[in-house]
């Protein structure tokens, strides 16, 4: 989400736990935000182990993703970078500058203006419109290197980042033998598989009123939401949303909210920008691109409020991770 600031996934539950499990929650803040990991086992302290572990491979993946230069020689990176680059540059391609993660001028001059109340100058702005551009991130991965070639870029993987760390400690949990987990990222949910005799894992949504919406039941999947409900600038009557556009370097215009669920929480994270950044009628065909992946937008247009969803996009979803 350019970064995603505020993703609206309300709320998340398993039921139906047999006898012989435990139910065991922790929640920490990282990235800027809460990660709550809820887990079920049949042995307390081997939960608690392996949440511990979890927690630090988010704390690990907290500092690597800030590893990088904005020197323009190559500089060698963590493996979890380089994965979020190579990941951030497919959906950047994919969505025709939709997504990407280079928007950081854009998003330092959008802070300032919220500060302020408003907009960049039309200099300031062509200057960071000049320094974003995905296809001047050179990565060898033969060298696990990066180099930002053009003077001026600066990296912001709020968009994608918490999604890919929400999959790493779900990893970790069902490494260690706890497949019956749930990883909420502020919002960034990576599920496992459900509790005996429990139909999935159910995800509350918000509506763009900030209202109780509906819930949806996933297994084994990841669920990212992102929107202008609780983060947006309002300039001269016109409404900017927090998610910005790296083709304009401006905040959306007009209310929306995606919803998207895929088989990864990288993935998940960066297209649920995709469909906040895209008008609405170019979503469908631009999520389709990805196997597993499924989408709900809710836009404010003209003609009040309108939905539109995938043919896959669930009441109960499983990607079959």
């Amino acid at each position: 989400m350019l970064p995603l600031l505020g993703a609206l996934a309300a709320g998340c539950q398993g039921v139906g736990s047999g006898p012989e499990e435990v139910r065991r929650e922790r929640t920490e803040v990282h990235m800027g935000t809460a990660f709550r990991i809820v887990a079920y086992g049949g042995d307390a302290a081997r939960v608690d182990a392996a949440m511990h572990a979890a927690f630090a491979r988010i704390a690990a993946l907290d500092a690597s993703m800030t590893d990088y230069d904005r020197s323009s020689e190559p500089v060698q990176v963590s493996p979890d970078l380089f994965a979020v680059l190579e990941l951030a540059a497919r959906v950047s391609q994919a969505s025709a500058g939709a997504f990407d993660v280079t928007v950081g001028p854009a998003m330092a001059l959008w802070r300032r203006a919220r500060r302020q109340g408003e907009l960049p100058t039309r200099q300031r702005l062509e200057a960071a419109r000049a320094a974003i551009g995905a296809q001047w991130v050179e990565l060898d991965p033969a060298a696990g290197t990066v180099r930002l070639a053009r003077p001026g870029m600066r990296l912001d993987l709020g968009g994608i980042a918490k999604g890919y760390a929400a999959q790493a400690a779900f990893d970790v949990m069902e490494a260690a033998g706890f497949p019956r987990a749930l990883v909420d990222a502020g919002g960034d949910v990576v599920c496992g598989d459900p509790l005996s005799g429990a139909d999935g894992w159910s995800i509350g949504l918000t509506a763009l009123d900030g209202q109780p919406a509906k819930s949806i039941r996933v297994e084994r999947a990841a669920v990212a939401t992102s929107g202008d409900l609780f983060r947006f600038l309002e300039i001269d009557g016109v409404r900017y949303s927090h998610v910005l556009d790296p083709r304009t370097g401006l905040g959306v215009l007009g209310r929306r909210q995606a919803t998207v669920v895929a088989p990864d929480g990288a993935l998940a994270d960066a297209l649920a920008s995709v469909a906040c950044v895209l008008e609405p009628h170019e979503v469908l065909p631009a999520i389709a691109r990805w196997p597993g992946a499924e989408v709900e937008v809710v836009f404010e247009d003209g003609a009040g409020v309108g939905t539109l969803r995938s043919a896959g996009f669930p009441e109960r979803r499983s990607t079959g991770r």
